[in-house]
C-alpha cells in the first residue's frame, strides 16, 4: 500500500526557526485514490518572526492572522488526520512527504512546527526522504532548462502546458493541485500510476 501526502505551506518568512507558519494545506493519496484533503489557517507561535513581504506573497494580513485557530488548536487537528492513515508506532507504517521543493523548504519547516508544540516525533507519520516533485520535475525537462525563465512551480506548470491561474498561487491549498498535476505530467511517460487517480 503506497501513502502519499501532498503538502504545501504559507510562512511568516523563510527562516525555518525564527519565522512562523499561518497556512497547512495538504492531499492524501493512497493506492491512486485521494483520501482526504485538508486546509487549514493557522495562527504563528507568538515568538515568531513575521515579515511583511511574506504575507503579501501568501495573500494574507497580520490582522487575519490574529483571527486564525491557535497552532496547538491546528495541531491536534492535523495529527487526528494523519492517525487515520498512519499508525505512528509503526516503523513500517508512514507516508512519503510529497510537494515541490518540499525536501529545503515544507518539510523542515513542518517538523520544525512539530517540534514547536513539543512534538520530536515528526518521523512517526513520514519516511525520512521526501518525494520532491521540482526534482522530477528537472530530470524530465533537463533538455529544456536552459531556455526557461526560472523553476518556480507556477514556470514549469505552464511549461509542461498545465493552465493555471496565476492570482491563485501561492494559496498552499491551489499549490498542491498544481503539483499533483505536475507530478501526474512528469512521471506519465514512466509509466508510474501510483499517484493517479
Amino acid at each position: 500500500m503506497n501513502k502519499f501526502c501532498f503538502i504545501d505551506l504559507e510562512t511568516t518568512g523563510t527562516d525555518i526557526k525564527e519565522c512562523g507558519i499561518h497556512q497547512i494545506s495538504g492531499m492524501i493519496i493512497i493506492d491512486g485514490v485521494v483520501r482526504e484533503k485538508f486546509d487549514f489557517r493557522v495562527k504563528p507561535f507568538s515568538n515568531k518572526r513575521i515579515e511583511d513581504k511574506a504575507l503579501e506573497v501568501g495573500h494574507t494580513t497580520r490582522d487575519e492572522l490574529e483571527t486564525f485557530e491557535s497552532p496547538q488548536a491546528i495541531y491536534a487537528k492535523l495529527t487526528g488526520i494523519f492517525s487515520k492513515y498512519v499508525n505512528k508506532f509503526n516503523r513500517q507504517d508512514k507516508m512519503f512527504f510529497c510537494g515541490y521543493n518540499v525536501a529545503g523548504f515544507d518539510m523542515p519547516f513542518l517538523r520544525q512546527w512539530f517540534e514547536d508544540n513539543g512534538d520530536k516525533y515528526f518521523g512517526s507519520w513520514f519516511w525520512s526522504v521526501p518525494l520532491d516533485v521540482i526534482i522530477l520535475a528537472q530530470a524530465k525537462l533537463i533538455d529544456d532548462r536552459s531556455s526557461m525563465v526560472d523553476f518556480k512551480q507556477g514556470t514549469v506548470a505552464k511549461h509542461l502546458g498545465i493552465t493555471i491561474d496565476e492570482n491563485r498561487l501561492h494559496d498552499a491549498m491551489y499549490d498542491i493541485e498544481v503539483c499533483y498535476d505536475i507530478y501526474k505530467k512528469v512521471t506519465e511517460s514512466a509509466g508510474k500510476e501510483a499517484l493517479v487517480d
